[in-house]
């Protein structure tokens, strides 16, 4: 299984020579010669990051059977400075070759996904699925339904490509209200970022009846014990995710940023940074479960902690693989632009794979993450047999 200490295939570093920035591309593994995972760009962003990344993706591709590998991109560069997109757009063409034959890349934090496109049709690449969709039988055809089903409107003014992911986390923690037998009306969320995830999933953890009573961004923590009037929030957003405090609802309490870990809710999601949740604030988690929206969000030790005080974790390679493992039903044609068979499939897969998480947990108290691996394993071993291996085939 890929474990937290598995080797990656390639490690490849790329210094810009405009603005000596650091960039990285790991890819742990190669199915059908393909991998897949986005670009992120970040201040300190690091080879190590950029590696658990990869590795997280390869379970998530694993976890979900999917006929691809797992990669990461990324780079040591503030996404808010005037020259980030000219550090992604060399950085990506300097990657042209892995881009062009092995790298399904998309959005991460700091890369937007219409930044990403932006990008790559200056590249005369059209679309960041690029090295799936030159392999289809009819590549027109397939970028055409990859474009049809990214830009498919939803309620709340929003793409269907842009909330996938969030709305997956929402399933991964309705999924635990399920197994827990909790009523949606009485179990209080916090979510610790309000970008693309975070907010996607506090808007359908809203919907669904939840109490969201805290948010985080990066200019601190918004908390209103009765739960917070998340669309209105989500209005007041920028392009980076931050919400506007001059016109917030009333009755919204303003507290320190890191304040979101201990706050009382039932449920935690980490939709932010890498490694929100570490040894030395774990012990301030109040929450029943965490639910790991951003990738890598808990240090080992962390969970560990967590783990020895009643807490799990919904591993990200399971609850935030929303985003990856519909783009893959998009490519490969297995659903299409109407939402509602995108969301019924995401559902289904979503709470099954929560429940059985959940199950070892409750029972033996297996930590979700060693199951989830070995659920990893299993498809893993499975893609090696040639009777029931998966084959990239993109209509």
């Amino acid at each position: 299984m890929a474990a937290r200490n598995a080797e990656p295939l390639m490690r490849l570093i790329w210094t810009d020579p405009v603005t000596g920035a650091t960039g990285y591309l790991v890819v742990h593994s190669l199915v059908s010669g393909i991998a897949t995972g986005g670009t992120r760009m970040r201040a300190g962003c690091t080879m190590s990051e950029v590696e658990d990344l990869a590795r997280g993706m390869a379970n998530k591709t694993a976890t979900f059977g999917l006929p691809v590998g797992g990669a990461k991109g990324g780079i040591d560069f503030d996404p808010k400075d005037e020259r980030a997109f000219g550090v992604l757009e060399r950085f990506c063409a300097f990657l042209r070759p892995w881009i062009d034959n092995h790298w399904v890349t998309a959005e991460d934090l700091g890369v937007p996904q219409h930044l990403i496109d932006e990008v790559f049709a200056k590249l005369g690449l059209e679309q960041s699925y690029h090295a799936a969709i030159r392999r289809s039988a009819d590549p027109a055809h397939t970028l055409r339904r990859v474009q049809a089903g990214l830009s498919t409107p939803v309620p709340g003014g929003l793409l269907l490509g842009d909330v996938i992911g969030g709305y997956g986390v929402a399933q991964a923690c309705l999924g635990v209200a399920d197994a827990w037998e909790w009523a949606a009306e009485n179990t209080t969320v916090a979510v610790q970022g309000i970008g693309t995830m975070g907010g996607g999933a506090a808007w359908y953890l809203h919907e669904a009846g939840m109490k969201v009573v805290a948010v985080a961004d990066a200019a601190g923590t918004l908390y209103r014990p009765e739960g917070l009037d998340i669309p209105a929030l989500l209005e007041l957003r920028d392009s980076y995710g931050e919400i506007d405090r001059s016109r917030l609802p009333a009755g919204v309490r303003l507290l320190p940023r890191d304040e979101i870990v201990a706050t009382d809710a039932d449920i935690l999601v980490p939709a932010a940074i890498s490694y929100a949740l570490r040894a030395g604030n774990q012990g301030a988690v109040k929450a029943k479960v965490v639910i790991e929206a951003a990738n890598a969000a808990t240090t080992p030790d962390a969970e560990a902690g967590l783990a020895a005080r009643g807490i799990p974790v919904i591993p990200d390679f399971v609850a935030n693989a929303g985003a990856a493992a519909w783009a893959w039903w998009l490519l490969l044609g297995e659903v299409g632009a109407d939402p509602a068979d995108s969301f019924l499939r995401l559902r289904t897969e979503m709470r099954a794979k929560v429940a059985l998480l959940l199950s070892s947990w409750n029972l033996d108290r297996i930590a979700p993450r060693t199951t989830g691996l070995r659920l990893a394993e299993t498809t893993r071993s499975d893609a090696t047999t040639p009777a029931t291996a998966p084959v990239l085939v993109i209509p």
